[in-house]
């Protein structure tokens, strides 16, 4: 029903319901024309048709050259021509001509009635001095006919009788025909209208849609401008200027919105970083500022006398004022590279270089916790990366794993191995070394910072619990895997990095 209701409102429909109502308009008017104008427009021009008889009729007479067979000649192509029947009678009521026997049998009832109709002046057509038209109804065959009679220039009385059935005849015709008529213009123009309608109003819903779209802010589509110069033409390239405008005014609004977004997150980030910044270093500055507060008490007390005393606790203050001041720079690092406050400067380099460059500076540590370090690639692996952010990974990878080197089976080892993924063109570096598992609940926290495996949390190893964090910063700003695994006898971390040729 709905669907019926949406076609009833379109253009093309109106307008061919428009064209109908008025075509059946106009039959109507036709029709009703016919039934009550065209009787009497027809007894008019047939009135005016057999007076002009009448006066040829009255020439043949007046030729006195012309003999009486020509003229009964000429009498009979009219009498056919105009399909009406002619008689002529002298001064003595005789038959001159007659077109029709029975004829003469209809003038004597008419000629009968004539002092009646003329008083009544009933059925009277047309009349003057010589000429009287009227309806006559012949009672011998039921008939009516037009009735002519007039009197000759020669004295001679002629008499015209046309049947009147013929007129109502042509007016059913004719009606028929209008009926006939409109069933075929409503047929054709139908045709018609659907197809210039279609002209009109496609164009027209062309415009509607792409205003729809715009109305749902999509400027992609545009009206085909063509080259005439009507009133959709001009319309379409109004629509296609509104369009542009608009567009382009929602896009710099669109990029003044996201500018601004990204001012407001940028704020946020900022706000979150700070307050990040404050509880961390707040939380982690608790013991060394203790620390240093109670040894410095004890100097300024002379706590100690002895030298040798005096001298460990500057020692211990000292080292607590160096962790702080590694803390807060790690602190300060993290908190740009989680934040996305850091550019990566990022080049081409040989990995394998780098890794053996960690494992010589931290020698010393190895030698003095005996731990074997097995690392043999000696071709070179070139990545793209930030080298310097790529070494603090390998480091803290490297030094995580010299804190939690344990022997099995007689051995402390750290075991740096490079397995290449041809299909992902990166390669993944792992940092093995032998110890304890970690538990599968510490897997994901050793991640967060300050987060330590070591319950006890010894000050003595020097780690801030930043380290694994640095890690995770860093690779998520690229975009790379990272993570650890527990081995059967221990711990195997790994990353990956982007190879180039």
């Amino acid at each position: 029903m709905e669907h019926i209701k949406e076609k009833l409102k379109s253009i093309r429909v109106k307008l061919f319901l428009t064209l109908c109502i008025v075509v059946i308009i106009i039959i109507a008017f036709l029709i009703l024309t016919n039934n009550f104008v065209l009787e009497s427009f027809y007894l008019y021009t047939k009135t005016k048709n057999l007076i002009s008889i009448y006066d040829r009729i009255n020439n043949y007479y007046l030729q006195e050259q012309t003999d009486s067979s020509a003229i009964e000649l000429e009498l009979e192509k009219a009498a056919i021509n105009n399909n009406f029947d002619i008689l002529i009678q002298s001064e003595n009521n005789i038959s001159v001509y007659s077109t029709n026997r029975d004829f003469l049998s209809s003038i004597k009832e008419l000629n009968a009635m004539n002092n009646t109709l003329l008083l009544q002046k009933k059925n009277i057509v047309y009349k003057n001095d010589k000429i009287i038209i009227r309806k006559f109804e012949d009672k011998s065959n039921g008939l009516t006919f037009l009735m002519f009679s007039a009197k000759l220039e020669n004295s001679y009385q002629l008499y015209i009788r046309m049947p009147f059935a013929s007129i109502r005849e042509s007016v059913s015709i004719s009606n028929n025909f209008l009926y006939l008529i409109g069933g075929f213009t409503i047929l054709i123009g139908g045709i018609v209208v659907s197809f210039i309608s279609r002209r009109f109003t496609s164009p027209i819903l062309e415009l509607n849609a792409i205003a729809n779209k715009m109305s749902k802010l999509d400027f992609s589509h545009k009206y085909g401008v063509t080259d005439t110069d009507d009133e959709i033409n001009e319309l379409g390239k109004s629509i296609n200027t509104m369009s542009d405008k608009l567009e382009k005014t929602i896009n710099r609004l669109r990029d003044s919105n996201i500018e601004l977004e990204k001012d407001i997150e940028e704020k946020s980030k900022i706000d979150e970083m700070r307050k990040q910044f404050i509880s961390d270093v707040s939380h982690e500055l608790k013991t060394p500022i203790a620390l240093i507060q109670g040894y410095s008490e004890g100097l300024i007390e002379n706590v100690n006398t002895d030298e040798e005393n005096r001298k460990f606790y500057a020692e211990v203050i000292l080292d607590e004022a160096n962790k702080m001041d590694k803390l807060v720079a790690q602190l300060l690092e993290l908190m740009k590279l989680e934040y996305g406050k850091r550019e990566f400067n990022n080049k081409k380099f040989n990995v394998c270089e780098l890794i053996s460059e960690v494992i010589r500076k931290s020698k010393v540590m190895l030698e003095e916790k005996q731990i074997e370090v097995d690392f043999s690639e000696d071709k070179p692996i070139y990545v793209l990366a930030d080298d310097f952010y790529i070494e603090q990974v390998i480091t803290n990878y490297f030094t995580n794993a010299i804190k939690h080197t344990t022997e099995i089976n007689g051995r402390k080892t750290i075991q740096i191995r490079i397995e290449p993924n041809k299909e992902k063109s990166t390669v993944r570096i792992y940092v093995f070394n032998t110890g304890k598992p970690i538990k599968e609940e510490n897997l994901t926290r050793i991640w967060n910072r300050f987060y330590k495996v070591d319950e006890s949390r010894n000050r003595e190893d020097g780690g801030t619990g930043i380290g694994l964090s640095l890690v995770k910063a860093i690779m998520n700003n690229y975009k790379k895997e990272y993570g650890v695994v527990n081995k059967e006898n221990g711990v195997d971390f790994y990353f990956d990095l982007e190879v180039v040729e």
